[in-house]
């Protein structure tokens, strides 16, 4: 399997969980999700149903949900690794295993 580019994940995480929590501080200003928003700003201090408020939460979930990515991302490629590492240990070594047929003659060949 192929590893995690770690800054693109974590970027593109970043940005739509960013642009995501933004855009919902400003549609909260209509009163749809306001309760979410309330919520929200729970964790993420200056996030409320305002202009500057979405521009402030999006900032928060930039740096909160791009530092998750970031840690899911190392962890599954220390994972990928030593799964990699491991089936390299399991695997029978074909080469070795083709030589020592080569090398001992078949019973055809000791009887012709």
């Amino acid at each position: 399997m192929k590893k995690l580019d770690v800054k693109a994940f974590s970027l593109s995480f970043g940005i739509t969980s960013g642009i995501g929590i933004m855009v919902l501080g400003w549609l909260a200003i209509t009163g749809w999700g306001i309760k979410l928003v309330d919520v929200m700003s729970s964790l993420y201090i200056g996030y409320s149903a305002s202009f500057w408020g979405g521009i402030i939460g999006g900032i928060w979930a930039f740096v909160d949900w791009g530092v998750g990515a970031l840690i899911i991302a190392l962890i599954y490629n220390a994972l990928l690794s030593r799964d990699d590492s491991e089936s390299h240990h399991h695997e029978p070594d074909h080469e070795a295993h083709e030589d020592m047929h080569t090398a001992i003659p078949s019973d055809h060949e000791t009887n012709l």
